[in-house]
């Protein structure tokens, strides 16, 4: 009885789905013939509802939920102006590449404070809506490798999407931190390594007339902080050789500071 019942109601719905096709087909094709605003108004009105639903699958993504819906109901609007009935495709479908094409640009054209390369950009929005997926399904963050495979990206192309979404959506310097402090005020706040911007300016070309061999051993030992026994034995010399070419290369950088200042 109550399987009867199910098949009777499945019926329904089904005579139902078809009787409002048939009836969204009969209003595109008289919008068609007669460009009526009116026809138009009541066709756009009727799938506003795809409109919300496409938006709430690009939240969390940095823009807010009413804009994306703004972005998709333009969308719904160019759709319906462009749709074709004779062609034997449902609007529906027809629709929801258009507002899903809107939208995507809509993210590359708006949310990007350092541009990137559209692939770069289609796949860290990507990322955003696949990170929440596996974190919900695997319990914790998910790895390079895991993303990659979901994605279909290689690693490295993963990685460069990550790195390049730290350009996405610049923060205002009139929002305030955890401490309630604007960030513009603590821009205009002096900084004393300002004054070794001059110094640096002088040493750079010094530094770029070394070989890379020096360059690279002057970075290990003031930059990373390694000793001249491990720095021997990174490079393969002996710290005799390697206290030479230090003392060697820091007297030609004196003497370049020397002549610039």
């Amino acid at each position: 009885m109550r399987l009867a019942a199910q098949e009777a109601h499945l019926h329904l719905n089904a005579s139902a789905n078809e009787g409002r096709s048939a009836d969204t087909h009969r209003k595109f094709a008289r919008y068609v013939q007669r460009r009526d605003p009116a026809i138009r108004d009541e066709l756009v009105t009727m799938h506003l509802g795809l409109a919300h639903q496409l938006a709430r699958r690009f939240t969390n993504r940095g823009e807010a939920y009413d804009d994306l819906v703004q972005v998709a109901s333009l969308a719904i609007i160019k759709a319906v102006d462009r749709f074709d009935p004779t062609r034997g495709v449902e609007f529906t479908t027809y629709a929801t590449r258009t507002v899903i094409g809107e939208l995507k640009r809509h993210f590359r054209d708006r949310g990007w404070s350092v541009r990137a390369p559209r692939r770069v950009q289609e796949l860290y929005l990507e990322l955003g809506q696949t990170i929440s997926d596996l974190s919900q399904q695997l319990g914790r963050s998910p790895r390079v490798d895991e993303l990659a495979k979901a994605t279909g990206a290689t690693e490295e192309a993963v990685l460069e999407a990550l790195e390049a979404g730290q350009g996405y959506r610049s923060t205002s310097i009139d929002v305030a931190d955890r401490q309630d402090e604007l960030l513009a005020r603590r821009l205009s706040i002096d900084d004393s390594r300002l004054a070794e911007i001059d110094d640096r300016s002088v040493l750079a070309p010094a530094l770029a007339r070394l070989a890379p061999r020096e360059r690279w051993i002057l970075h290990l030992r003031f930059v990373d902080g390694l000793t001249q026994s491990e720095i021997a034995a990174q490079i393969g010399i002996s710290q005799m050789h390697v206290s030479r070419l230090l003392k060697a290369s820091l007297a030609q950088l004196r003497r370049a500071f020397a002549e610039g200042a």
